[in-house]
C-alpha cells in the first residue's frame, strides 16, 4: 500500500483549488438511475469512491463517459451517465464492501424498477450506522423489505405511494435515498426532519432539473410531487465543503496563508467562526474563502458537532489537531458517531496531550511541539488529522494506509505541495501494525 511522508515545520502559502463535493456527487451518480435519459454532471472530483460507485452502476447497466473539462480554469472531469436497459437490481456484495454510499441505490432502483438487492454496506469504521430509517421509511411507502443473508430484499408492487414520513433521527442517507424514491411515488410525500446538509440541496437540485417537483429545498421539510417519468439533465456538482475545511486547518496549523478557490463560505459557517475565535482571520470572496493565520497566537475553542448548519462531524478530527497548537484547553464532543476517536492514539504517538472521556468528548491541550512519527491511517477525515499533525511535526511523519485519503481528497500531494508542503506518496508494501 502506498504511504505518504511530511516533513513538517514549513508555513503554507499559495492557492488550492477546491474539488467537486464527493459527498454531493455519489448521491447525483445514483440519480441518474431514475431516467432512461442521459444525465451529465460537471466538476466531478476523482476519487477512488467515485471510481467504486461508477463500477458498481456498470454493472446494474449503466453506461458511463467521461471527459476532461475546466472549472474556473482548473482541469476537472465532467460524467456523463444513461440507464436505458438494465442489465441488473442487485448491488453485490464485493462493490458494496468497497464503500458505504452504495445504499444509495436503494431508492432510485426501487422507485423505477420496482425492485433492489443490496447487499449490507461497509465504509469507514467510524461507528454503528444503521439503515433502519432508510428501511422503515420505504415500507412506508409500499415497499416490501427482507433482510437475509447479508442482502436487503425490497420490492414493490407498482409504484411507491406518497405519504408523510417523520424521521425519527436527523439522517443524511436516508434523507437523500427517500428523496430519490419519492420523485416517481404516487401522490405526494412529505419528508419531515429532513438533513439540511448542501449535499441534499444539490440532489434536490438535480432531480427538479431532471423534472421533479421538490419544495422546501435547504429546510428540514421538504415536500414531493410524484411524476409519471425524469428526464436528462446537465448539472454542475457544488464545492466540497469538507475538502475546503480541512486545508482552512492546514493554513490555521502552520500559521500560513491559503487562498481556498471555489469555496463557499456559506456551507461553512460554524468551521469558519471557530477559525475566527480562535485568532484566525478569515475574508470571504464571492468565489473563494482566504484563511490567514501569519503570526497568529490561537486560543482553544471548544466545538460540538452536529448536524448541518452545526459542526459537521466530517471536520471534527482535523480541528482537534489544529487545538494541539493553541494556547490553554479545548473540548471536543461528538455527537453522531460513537467511535470517532481513532485518530487521537495515533496523534499521542507524536506528543499530542488528548484525554478522552468516554466515546463522546475529549480534553485537547495545547503543546509545544509534535514529532514525526510513523502513524496509521484508521478513516477517511482521521487520515488527514494526521497529515495536519505531520506538516508541523519536527522531523518525518510517515501516513500508512492512505487508501482511506484517496477515498475524499484529489490530488492531495500535489495540492499541498503546491502551497509549500515537503511532503511526497512513496510506493511500498504497508507493514506498519
Amino acid at each position: 500500500m502506498d504511504k505518504i511522508k511530511i516533513r513538517g515545520g514549513k508555513p503554507l502559502e499559495g492557492k488550492i483549488f477546491i474539488s467537486g463535493a464527493k459527498n454531493a456527487a455519489l448521491p447525483l451518480i445514483c440519480a441518474s438511475l431514475l431516467t432512461d435519459e442521459t444525465v451529465t454532471l460537471t466538476n466531478m472530483p476523482m476519487l477512488s469512491d467515485i471510481k467504486a460507485m461508477n463500477a458498481l452502476l456498470q454493472q446494474l447497466g449503466t453506461k458511463i463517459n467521461d471527459f476532461d473539462d475546466f472549472v474556473d480554469g482548473h482541469a476537472t472531469k465532467t460524467y456523463s451517465y444513461r440507464t436505458k436497459d438494465i442489465e441488473s437490481l442487485t448491488a453485490p456484495y464485493d462493490y458494496v464492501r468497497k464503500m458505504r454510499a452504495s445504499y444509495y441505490v436503494l431508492g432510485p432502483l426501487l422507485a423505477r424498477f420496482g425492485k433492489c438487492e443490496l447487499s449490507l454496506p461497509g465504509g469507514c469504521a467510524i461507528g454503528a450506522r444503521p439503515m433502519d430509517i432508510h428501511l422503515s421509511s420505504l415500507e412506508k411507502m409500499g415497499a416490501k423489505i427482507e433482510i437475509k443473508n447479508g442482502y436487503i430484499y425490497a420490492q414493490s408492487d407498482g409504484r411507491l405511494k406518497g405519504t408523510h414520513i417523520l424521521f425519527s433521527g436527523v439522517s443524511v442517507g436516508a434523507t437523500c435515498n427517500l428523496l430519490m424514491a419519492a420523485v416517481l411515488a404516487e401522490g405526494t410525500t412529505v419528508l419531515e426532519n429532513a438533513a439540511k446538509e448542501p449535499e441534499i440541496g444539490d440532489l434536490a437540485k438535480l432531480l427538479n432539473a431532471m423534472g421533479a417537483k421538490i419544495q422546501g429545498i435547504g429546510t428540514s421539510i421538504l415536500t414531493i410531487e410524484g411524476v409519471d417519468k425524469l428526464h436528462g439533465a446537465v448539472h454542475k456538482i457544488i464545492a466540497d465543503r469538507i475538502e475546503a475545511g480541512s486545508y482552512a486547518v492546514a493554513a490555521a496549523i502552520t500559521r500560513g496563508k491559503i487562498e481556498l478557490i471555489n469555496a463557499k463560505s456559506e456551507t461553512l459557517r460554524q468551521p469558519l467562526q471557530v477559525l475566527k475565535d480562535m485568532g484566525v482571520h478569515i475574508v470571504e470572496t464571492p468565489n473563494s474563502i482566504i484563511v490567514d493565520a501569519k503570526g497568529c497566537n490561537l486560543v482553544g475553542k471548544d466545538i460540538m458537532t452536529e448536524p448541518f448548519p452545526g459542526f459537521p462531524t466530517d471536520l471534527q478530527a482535523q480541528f482537534m489537531a489544529l487545538m494541539l497548537t493553541a494556547d490553554g484547553a479545548s473540548m471536543v464532543t461528538e455527537t453522531i458517531f460513537e467511535n470517532r476517536f481513532m485518530h487521537v492514539p495515533e496523534l499521542l504517538r507524536m506528543g499530542a496531550n488528548i484525554n478522552v472521556h468516554g466515546h463522546a468528548s475529549a480534553i485537547v491541550r495545547g503543546v509545544k511541539k509534535l514529532s514525526g512519527a510513523p502513524v496509521m491511517a484508521t478513516d477517511l477525515r482521521a487520515s488527514f488529522a494526521l497529515v495536519l499533525a505531520g506538516l508541523i511535526a519536527e522531523g518525518e511523519t510517515v501516513v500508512n494506509r492512505v487508501y482511506h485519503l484517496d477515498r475524499g481528497y484529489e490530488k492531495l500531494e500535489e495540492k499541498l505541495k503546491g502551497v509549500g508542503a515537503d511532503i511526497e506518496r512513496v510506493k511500498g508494501d504497508d507493514n506498519y501494525e
